[in-house]
């Protein structure tokens, strides 16, 4: 992965991908027989689906997002904020990744921000974080200024968005 200032150099544009955990990055604990953190699977990711952007990663939380408090939220904004990059993924748990999508929309950042994350951990068979990873790469180069969601093969603006438990996918409201 570059930094920041070797793609500047070369004029390239960096991403930040800025890593709070969610299914995306758990993995199974075999001894206790339940998911969990270790460390983020993103280096492991990238290497897999060949990204040839430069990328810059920062792991800012590992937790799952329905014990995020707001003092985390305000941990991935502050992320955001001090990011020299001008596209930005998040990582994100899926049950709460809206609340923290208004945090970063209020905070009016003159940055692209795309969240995203899984409904099965990266580290399972049928994972949907590869996708849902690639899309969010691909829609942070495209898009204007604001606040999105990448899950399923969609982009929506974050206002526009929600989670259907039931069916495991997010949805226009």
């Amino acid at each position: 992965m570059s930094t920041c200032e070797e793609t500047k150099k070369g004029g390239c544009m960096s991403i930040r991908i800025v890593v709070t955990g969610g299914t995306f990055d758990k993995k199974y604990d075999e001894i206790e027989g339940i998911l969990t953190f270790k460390e983020t699977q993103l280096p492991k990711i990238l290497k897999q689906v060949r990204v040839t952007v430069p990328i810059v990663c920062e792991t800012s939380q590992l937790i799952d997002s329905l014990h995020m408090a707001h003092e985390d939220r305000l941990r991935v904004l502050s992320a955001c904020q001090d990011a020299p990059e001008m596209q930005i993924i998040v990582t994100h748990g899926t049950d709460t990744m809206v609340e923290t999508a208004r945090i970063l929309a209020e905070a009016r950042l003159d940055k692209t921000i795309v969240l995203t994350g899984a409904m099965v951990p990266y580290s399972v068979f049928g994972s949907d974080a590869l996708f849902n990873l690639g899309c969010s790469i691909s829609a942070v180069q495209l898009l204007p200024p604001g606040v999105y969601i990448a899950m399923n093969g969609r982009i929506f603006s974050w206002p526009d968005v929600q989670k259907d438990s039931g069916r495991g996918v997010f949805v226009s409201r």
